[in-house]
């Protein structure tokens, strides 16, 4: 028992950790079985196809290979059910005026702020979601710019809602990229860390720093893993919160069952944490 309450952040960092590796194998493990049974299909279409000779008139072989390739394209469309992509808010399929994204803006932080309060989460005094540079502004610079603090605003508002799913205590800040003259004073809003582009996908960075206890953090974690749209956890710090966990926020310790007076056996105090979370977007996404 004093060795527990001497080694108290140790023991708690010692249970993250048991929470956040079985979690991680059983996306592993689902992860690979799915993958397995996708790549023994796409074998099994490649060696169908691969019996087809070029140039035959046999009609066998034209309806295996229309039928073959349709699978192949069911694959694929399988493939990006988990990959949806996050619609920009608002939308941009028709061009976007700056009127347009800075009446959105503003209703889209009203609304997640009413989200947080609904799901008690704490934010910061007059939080605006790494929108503190556009939050009084009419006018983007450079022109254009909107378009990209719009795909900006859905992907902030995407990862809001796993955190508020989550219930967790508190939210201390969503940073991202700068992607406007707007941002290039720099501040708490912004990591600089970029994009990166494969022949497959683009991966978008963002940085979530939380505060919670370790289910909330499970839950977080099993948000993203379970999410439609495409999210990779790059890594996740926790440390001791420096907020004091008060009565209302507090995890009730468990007393021993002794006949004597009852006795902590864990008193676990919230965590912050923070994750490094990428989006990634296909090509040929929106």
């Amino acid at each position: 028992m004093g060795w527990l309450k001497r080694n108290l952040f140790f023991a708690i960092g010692v249970a993250v950790a048991v929470v956040l590796l079985a979690l991680a194998a059983l996306y592993v493990v689902t992860s690979v079985a799915a993958n397995q049974k996708n790549f023994d299909k796409l074998n099994e279409l490649y060696s169908t196809l691969g019996g087809v000779k070029p140039g035959s008139d046999n009609q066998d072989n034209i309806d295996a290979a229309r039928r073959q390739a349709d699978e192949l394209r069911q694959w694929v469309r399988k493939t990006r059910d988990r990959f949806q992509p996050i619609a920009p808010i608002p939308s941009t399929a028709n061009g976007l005026t700056d009127d347009a994204f800075a009446s959105a803006l503003h209703r889209t932080i009203t609304q997640m702020t009413r989200e947080a309060d609904t799901a008690n989460v704490v934010l910061p005094p007059q939080y605006n979601f790494s929108f503190q540079a556009q939050s009084d502004k009419v006018r983007f610079a450079p022109p254009g710019s909107a378009e990209k603090l719009a795909a900006q605003l859905g992907e902030v508002k995407a990862i809001a809602d796993v955190l508020f799913a989550a219930r967790v205590n508190g939210l201390d800040a969503i940073q991202r990229m700068k992607v406007s003259d707007d941002d290039a004073a720099g501040g708490a809003d912004y990591i600089e860390d970029q994009p990166v582009t494969t022949d497959l996908a683009t991966l978008t960075p963002y940085q979530v720093t939380f505060r919670g206890f370790t289910d909330q953090i499970a839950s977080v974690l099993a948000g993203f893993a379970n999410s439609s749209h495409g999210f990779i956890i790059k890594s996740v710090s926790v440390q001791p919160s420096d907020l004091a966990a008060t009565s209302t926020d507090a995890a009730a310790p468990a007393p021993a069952p002794t006949g004597r007076n009852p006795q902590t056996v864990l008193d676990e105090r919230m965590l912050r944490v923070t994750i490094m979370v990428e989006v990634v977007k296909l090509n040929g996404g929106r």
